[in-house]
């Protein structure tokens, strides 16, 4: 037997396991490194999030990505040299945390990397009918695995995708495995760039288990005070709380088929871009507008979405309680927005679940990672394109 093989077969087969989960979204703020420690796969999955940083990328770092992101044309050259380049920058973060908490890499079981998405295609926004959907995420396995010595468990997407799925949302698998509880309907509301929900029934059935993203979270709103502010982010809704929303940019804004259309779906900064805000400004003919008041009608924009996608596909005469995690939690106007138009639901962060909101989809990954070595068993969704119920991960070995 290969003796990497016989490696991983060991991995497989111990009681607990130690494995890294890696985010880096599309904010490009920097990489989520969660270190944590696993017994069991699926249902039965216990976690403890041993460790947890976020080591925030430098003006280089986000320079480079940027020269690809979400772009249609882009030199070819640079994504290939950033695919190997990206997965050492990466490796080199690992293992000063590692460092830092005294723990030798070889005590490290795995590492699950999401990569860095430069392009996400569903068929929703590209329309090509000989095409399906697609996704792109660069920072590739095998570098990781080298710089590290620690076998890795990347490209999750893909198989999503090649099972009939949009490649997103991931968080779904993980949200069943460890936040479900009997007698309570959970919302896992996660506001990234772009914000996605993982509705999980009461009555534990896997098969009403529903995922979706809904559209726009802070993408927009990032991308808008970098561009006039040079902030990285809105802190506190600052800027958008000094405006006022303006109802008629708002309504243009809602005007896209992404909205029309049924659920689930995914998106993107490929969609929800400055572009998308400029052509709204034109369509809706409103003159000058004052910059706080387009960051205040983007924030509610976000907050709109949000909910219309939660009353559209939620049932009306139950009670639900929304975990909220990513950076949009710690917006307050956002969420304030958010809450005035649910009133009934009950609002926590997954702080409340014992886990750090923060580190959540580092975590989240580290459980795909933790089911495609030692499970892959468990049935999820209901077996088609919408949760496919499939185990991912492609496995990078060291050597």
């Amino acid at each position: 037997m290969n003796k990497n093989i016989k490696l991983l077969h060991a991995i497989a087969a111990k009681d607990s396991r130690l494995i890294i989960g890696l985010m880096s979204g599309t904010s490009l703020d920097g990489l989520d490194i969660a270190l944590c420690r696993f017994t069991g796969s699926g249902p039965e999955t216990r976690i403890a999030l041993v460790e947890f940083a976020t080591i925030g990328y430098d003006d280089h770092f986000k320079n480079e990505i940027r020269a690809v992101f979400s772009k249609r044309i882009v030199d070819l050259e640079k994504v290939c040299l950033l695919n190997a380049w990206v997965a050492q920058q990466h490796a080199g973060m690992i293992l000063q945390c590692l460092e830092k908490w005294k723990i030798e890499p070889k005590t490290v079981d795995l590492i699950a990397s999401h990569g860095q998405t430069i392009y996400h295609a569903p068929k929703l926004l590209h329309q090509q009918d000989q095409f399906g959907n697609a996704t792109l995420q660069i920072g590739d396995g095998d570098h990781l695995a080298v710089s590290t010595g620690i076998i890795t468990i990347s490209d999750f997407r893909q198989k999503h995708i090649a099972a009939g799925g949009e490649g997103a949302p991931l968080a779904v698998y993980g949200d069943y495995f460890i936040f479900s509880k009997k007698g309570e309907n959970r919302i896992m509301l996660n506001i990234g760039g772009i914000a996605n929900f993982t509705y999980l029934p009461g009555n534990l059935d896997a098969t009403a288990i529903f995922s979706t993203d809904t559209g726009p979270g802070n993408t927009l709103m990032d991308a808008y005070v970098q561009k006039h502010f040079q902030l990285a982010y809105d802190k506190d809704a600052a800027v958008a709380k000094a405006g006022t929303v303006n109802e008629t940019l708002l309504e243009e804004l809602l005007k896209h088929i992404f909205f029309d259309k049924g659920f689930p779906k995914t998106t993107g900064p490929e969609l929800f871009n400055l572009a998308y805000l400029e052509e709204a400004i034109v369509r809706a003919d409103i003159g000058s507008i004052s910059q706080q008041d387009t960051m205040a009608t983007l924030n509610r924009f976000s907050a709109v979405t949000i909910v219309d996608a939660l009353n559209r596909t939620l049932e009306k005469d139950k009670d639900f309680v929304i975990y909220t995690s990513g950076g949009g939690m710690h917006n307050p106007l956002l969420m304030e927005h958010i809450r005035t138009m649910l009133p009934t639901y009950t609002f926590h962060t997954t702080d409340a679940l014992d886990i750090n909101p923060d580190a959540k989809e580092a975590l989240l990954f580290a459980i795909l990672a933790n089911e495609c070595v030692a499970g892959g068993n468990t049935p999820i969704g209901n077996g088609t394109s919408d949760i496919p119920s499939v185990s991912m991960g492609k496995v990078s070995f060291p050597g």
